[in-house]
C-alpha cells in the first residue's frame, strides 16, 4: 500500500513538472515574433514593389560596419508607415533614398554570398510588422512593447576565403 501512494505521489509530481514545461514553453512563445518567407514567384509582394514604394515604409539596413557604405548591406527591414506596428532594433540604419536602397539590395548577395530571400515579419499572434530582406543567418524577433517589436543585429557570414581568427 505504502509503494502505492509513492507511485501515485510521484505520478502528480511528473504531471505538474510536465504541465509546468509545456505552459514556460508556450508563455515563452508568445514574446517572439517570426519570420515567413515570401515564395519568389509570388506577385503579390516582391522587393522591387517595396522599392518602388519606397516611401510608404521606415526603411533600416543593417551592415558589419559602424560607419554608412552603400556596399555593406547584410539586410534591409521596411516597417509599414501606415500601422500601429514599430520594429526597432540598435544596428539597424535609416535609408532615406530610394536609389540607394535599390543599390544596397543589390550588394546583400555580394557582402553574405549567399541568394537573398524577402520574408514578413510577423508577431507572436501572427500580425504582419513589416518585411526582411535578407540572406544569411538566424534572425531573432523580439517583442519589446505593445506593438514594438526588436530585430537583433543580423548575422555576418563566416569569412569566404578561410581567413579566420
Amino acid at each position: 500500500m505504502e509503494m502505492m501512494k509513492k507511485y501515485k505521489f510521484l505520478s502528480v509530481f511528473l504531471f505538474a513538472l510536465i504541465a509546468l514545461v509545456i505552459w514556460g514553453c508556450v508563455s515563452w512563445q508568445k514574446n517572439y515574433g517570426k519570420l515567413k518567407i515570401i515564395p519568389k514567384n509570388s506577385n503579390e509582394i516582391t522587393i522591387q514593389n517595396l522599392i518602388d514604394k519606397w516611401d510608404d515604409y521606415n526603411i533600416y539596413y543593417s551592415d558589419q560596419y559602424d560607419g554608412f557604405s552603400v556596399r555593406s548591406a547584410l539586410g534591409i527591414m521596411f516597417d509599414p508607415k501606415n500601422n500601429d506596428t514599430t520594429l526597432v532594433g540598435d544596428r539597424w540604419k535609416k535609408v532615406n533614398d530610394q536609389n540607394i536602397l535599390a543599390k544596397m539590395t543589390q550588394w546583400i548577395v555580394l557582402n553574405t554570398q549567399y541568394e537573398p530571400w524577402l520574408n514578413e515579419i510577423l508577431g507572436p499572434d501572427g500580425w504582419l510588422y513589416g518585411y526582411l530582406y535578407y540572406s544569411y543567418g538566424v534572425v531573432t524577433l523580439k517583442m519589446v512593447g505593445d506593438n514594438k517589436m526588436y530585430i537583433f543585429n543580423l548575422e555576418e557570414p563566416p569569412d569566404q576565403e578561410g581567413d579566420h581568427e
